[in-house]
């Protein structure tokens, strides 16, 4: 066996030496000397005499595709009892990362965690996930995190760490100074015994809760309205009417995956099913939420007090009619509209808010008692956890540090040197202090000021648990041994506590003691605990009892409604990297906005009136109030008299992929009364001479009249089930082919798309791209339309570009029986298979890009310049720790070849295989490609069109089905159903 493993070695060190000769004049991007390199000789092959002889194929194409490079094979001889080489294994866990929060499972392949899906037995989400969920598998991998303790920016052994952290700590204790922890808000139960016990160690501890993004102002309002600082959570699956005022809650805000879903489940119409909920949505930015909206009211974000107020009035019976002819509503809807609305569905109705403004929330607060929606859609009994900072505590926090109280300050993931809104006065204050310890994954701009790094595990390699509402826990467990020299933060309390307990003993221990002790109907806790690890998830019967206990003076509101004909400057939440704990990911940093399709930058989105009057267009560079100069978007629905740009951009100690993406707009956050305001007023616009290209993943914004997302109103739907898709029943009596009839086998795969429930958020595109190894390119070749994601989302604007709807389609391989692709590929590359699939044979591509030009879908990639080795990325096969993210079910393709969607083969064959084992038929639901899986609003459904009794075959004669360009009887498997509109 020796002699054997010694020649195998021999073989490939020649191999490599023979590739090595023969790559050694050949470029990558140019096509020089490649008539010299190319080897024609008696040995050539027919596929390199084909690239040579000319189908235009750049050079990139040829010179990668002479030869495959020399992979290694080791045997895995040391087989671990319980892993199985090639079998998935699965672990429930938790994912959140110090703003968003959801209930996961990891697959784990060979030791690796490889993908992550939502956990269906959650019922909240059951299974669904959002784009920032999926990604974060990738930062397990980021070859930019911290990989053992610093001080000073210099590495040291933890030993040594924790005697010099102790003895300071110490000193803090005799000093009589506070230690305070910064942290973001912490809703583990055992975490928050761990601090306790700390406590007891030193008293002078103080906890401040920071978030990124404040809930400062609705913590506060219920404060004073029922004694305790919660965020109600809404319950959008009892709502008929939602009436909403700038709250992302599809996007972003709080709990957007469970909100999806439950949202979703009242946009469904069909058998039984007509009775769908009402969306109105106030908003000056077009935000993911409001572009699903059915009526759509653009603001200003001054302006959103002063409609509150007066609906309150209307609701209340005492509408003021001063305060009415000011109103900035349109001419079609109206205030005493929509108070007739939430009074006719009083107790299923929800009005929201996502401003941070105490006196907004209260108005929102008193609005939903008097529609009596406390209790029935609102539930204040269990309410959300995850956000429980307030900019008070923060304020004082600085003003101690500043005076000298504070001797010790722990940050615990958190950056406020990047993203407080003073950030200078932050750094003073830091240097006051005599001790600064950091937990962190990642770089930020805030570890240079601080003494000692303590390099935190993540997510994924960790032991946790989590109440993100009351009685609602979720345990995280380690999928995968610590990657670095890494250590919990609890742990580390706990040492500096002196306790000798392990961090995951620990969470056991709480359990047992408390949470396990509180359930009677459970008797040994081993049970127990084993079953809770299995499922993830635990929920108690456990209740606080609420009541909105006081009355609201609105007359005093008057007086705090200001108006503002200046400019405003509104500043958001991204859909992709969101709170910036993932800023360094690449597939986050490449995932387009739902709305307006730019990646890699933010940008100032402006009305098409006011870049009009400005004489802007996109790329245009502007200067406001002379701080800051940032590229300009012209997008439809924004306010006109307002600018909206994202924040989390513009990082400087990050990483590769973040450093210097985007500006930092976090300096222009306004302190307002005792909270932080996202908005101001008194904005000036400069137009500079300066221009720059925005990276769009579409730029087409019409339909420009083709029935490509068909769409019709509920009242029309219930008149006429095929009401917008009347040309369906058209197009099909007048087909004709030349293409000989197929008949399929056993299975012939399908997928169907409902318009009503996708929201655009990008989930399925992040997910298929982690499940299929899909490369990230980069902003100048997203520039170039050189964009590898297999599955896109088309949005489109209808109506007029000042006040526009919104339409989103996902588009995958469309898996035509007539497919136009097969026809033309030179060396049968693209096929069919006898299930119905287009197959490609990446080893038989050679580059023509005929099947592209010939597929009306467009919906095929070209892989350039090998991109899944891109050096501008540490997520590549040159980087050891890169290659670990691979999904080893799936090739990864060479450049020179064209790749698309296969319906993830992979996971159709992986389910034949294992009913064949198990000696049974395949079950209905049981294949689940990975954008069907993620999907949160389960607006994709995938089957077998061959069972009449299936699913597939009843979605496909609903009468709201088509198919995208049907008309050219391309028999697409894809199909989708009209999206229908809740209008008056």
């Amino acid at each position: 066996m020796k002699k054997y493993w010694q020649n195998i070695e021999e073989i490939n060190k020649s191999a490599e030496k023979a590739n090595d000769k023969k790559q050694k004049n050949i470029k990558n991007d140019d096509l020089t000397g490649f008539l010299e390199e190319l080897p024609l000789n008696a040995f050539t092959s027919r596929r390199d005499f084909l690239k040579f002889i000319g189908f235009g194929v750049s050079s990139a194409v040829i010179a990668s595709a002479c030869q495959k490079p020399v992979q290694k094979a080791i045997p895995f001889l040391n087989q671990p009892a319980d892993i199985i080489p090639g079998k998935a294994s699965h672990f429930a866990s938790s994912f959140f990362d110090g703003s968003e929060y959801c209930p996961i499972v990891v697959k784990v392949r060979d030791g690796r965690p490889i993908k992550i899906e939502g956990n269906d037995i959650y019922k909240y989400t059951q299974g669904g996930t959002t784009a920032r969920v999926q990604a974060s598998i990738l930062s397990l991998y980021d070859n930019a995190r911290i990989k053992s303790p610093l001080k000073k920016s210099i590495a040291i052994s933890w030993a040594d760490a924790d005697k010099e952290i102790i003895s300071e700590l110490k000193k803090t204790l005799s000093n009589s100074k506070k230690i305070a922890l910064l942290t973001t808000t912490i809703f583990s139960p055992s975490t928050l015994k761990a601090i306790d016990n700390f406590k007891l160690k030193y008293p002078n501890l103080k906890v401040v809760y920071y978030d990124v993004f404040s809930y400062s102002g609705i913590l506060d309002a219920y404060k004073e309205f029922t004694g305790k600082a919660i965020i109600p959570y809404p319950q959008f699956d009892k709502a008929k009417v939602i009436v909403n005022f700038g709250a992302d809650f599809l996007g972003t805000w709080l709990l957007p995956a469970e909100f999806t879903l439950a949202y979703a489940s009242m946009r469904k119409v069909g058998k039984g099913l007509k009775n769908m909920s009402r969306h109105i949505q106030f908003e000056s930015n077009m935000s993911l939420t409001g572009s699903n909206a059915d009526e759509r009211i653009q603001i200003k974000p001054s302006e959103e007090l002063a409609i509150l107020y007066a609906l309150y009035n209307i609701l209340s019976g005492k509408p003021d009619k001063e305060m009415e002819r000011v109103l900035p509503l349109n001419n079609s809807l109206n205030l005493n509209s929509i108070a007739d609305e939430l009074l006719e569905y009083k107790g299923n109705s929800i009005v929201l808010s996502g401003s941070n403004d105490i006196t907004v929330q209260k108005t929102v607060i008193a609005i939903n008692n008097i529609l009596d929606n406390y209790g029935k859609t609102l539930n204040i009994d269990k309410p959300i956890l995850i956000k429980q900072g307030t900019d008070k505590e923060m304020f004082n926090l600085i003003s101690e540090m500043k005076n000298g109280q504070i001797g010790a300050l722990l940050l615990n993931n958190v950056n406020p040197v990047y993203d407080y809104y003073e950030s200078s006065e932050l750094i003073s204050a830091i240097r006051e202090v005599d001790l600064k310890i950091a937990f962190s994954i990642f770089p930020n701009e805030t570890l240079p000021y601080c003494d000692f790094v303590c390099p935190d595990h993540h997510f994924l390699e960790s032991w946790n648990d989590y109440e993100p509402r009351t009685g609602i826990y979720s345990i995280s467990q380690p999928c995968i041994n610590p990657l670095f020299n890494t250590r919990q933060m609890q742990e580390s309390l706990l040492i500096w506590s002196g306790k000798s307990i392990k961090w995951e003993d620990y969470v056991v221990d709480h359990w047992a003691k408390v949470i396990f002790s509180e359930q009677h109907e459970n008797k040994n806790f081993n049970s127990f605990w084993t079953d809770t690890l299995r499922n993830g998830i635990f929920e108690t019967s456990v209740t606080k009892k609420l009541n909105i206990s006081r009355s609201w003076k609105m007359e005093d509101l008057k007086s705090k409604i200001k108006t503002s004909d200046s400019f405003e400057l509104l500043l958001t939440v991204p859909v992709s990297i969101s709170s910036g704990f993932h800023a360094n990911n690449p597939w986050l940093q490449e995932l387009p906005d739902p709305v307006s399709r730019v990646t890699w930058d933010n940008y100032a989105s402006v009305s098409p009136k006011l870049a009009h009057e400005l004489n802007l267009k996109t790329g245009d560079v502007i200067s406001i109030n002379n701080k800051l100069e940032i590229p300009v978007l012209i997008q439809p629905g924004v306010v006109y008299g307002a600018i909206c740009i994202a924040l989390n951009y513009g990082r400087k100690n990050a990483g590769k992929v973040a450093d210097s993406v985007g500006v930092n707009l976090f300096p222009f956050l306004v302190k307002s009364d005792e909270n932080l305001s996202y908005f101001q007023t008194g904005i000036k616009i400069i137009k500079t001479k300066g221009f720059m290209q925005l990276a769009q993943m579409q730029t087409h914004d019409s339909m420009e009249g083709r029935e490509i997302v068909r769409e019709t109103t509920l009242t029309e739907y219930i008149k006429k089930p095929n009401s917008g898709n009347e040309m369906h029943e058209e197009f099909e009596k007048t087909h004709q082919t030349l293409y000989p009839e197929f008949k399929y086998g056993n299975f012939h795969w399908a997928m169907g798309v409902d318009l009503n429930l996708c929201t655009g958020c990008g989930a399925c595109v992040i997910a298929c791209q982690a499940e299929n190894n899909i490369a990230v390119v980069g902003k100048e070749q997203v520039i170039k339309r050189r964009i590898m994601h297999w599955i896109r989302i088309d949005r489109y604007y209808t109506g007029s570009s000042d006040s526009p709807s919104v339409l989103f389609q996902p588009v995958m391989c469309q898996q035509c029986d007539n497919a136009p692709c097969e026809n033309v590929c030179p060396v049968a590359a693209t096929n069919h298979s006898n299930e119905g699939l287009n197959q490609m044979a990446y080893n038989r591509c050679v580059g023509t890009r005929y099947c592209m030009n010939n597929c009306p879908y467009k919906v095929r990639r070209f892989n350039w310049f090998k991109f899944v080795d891109n050096p501008k990325f540490d997520y590549n096969q040159n980087s050891k720790l890169g290659k670990l993210v691979l999904n080893p079910d799936v090739v990864v393709r060479e450049r020179g070849v064209v790749e698309k969607c296969s319906f993830c083969v992979q996971r159709i064959q992986e389910a034949k295989l294992n009913a064949k084992l198990e000696n049974r038929e395949l079950k209905d639901g049981e294949i689940l490609p990975a954008c069907v899986q993620a999907c949160p609003a389960k607006a994709l459904t995938f089957g077998d069109l061959n069972d009449n009794n299936k699913r597939m075959s009843e979605w496909f004669s609903d009468e709201r089905d088509y198919h995208l360009l049907e008309e050219l009887h391309t028999l697409p498997k894809v199909g989708y159903l009209t999206k229908v509109r809740n209008r008056k």
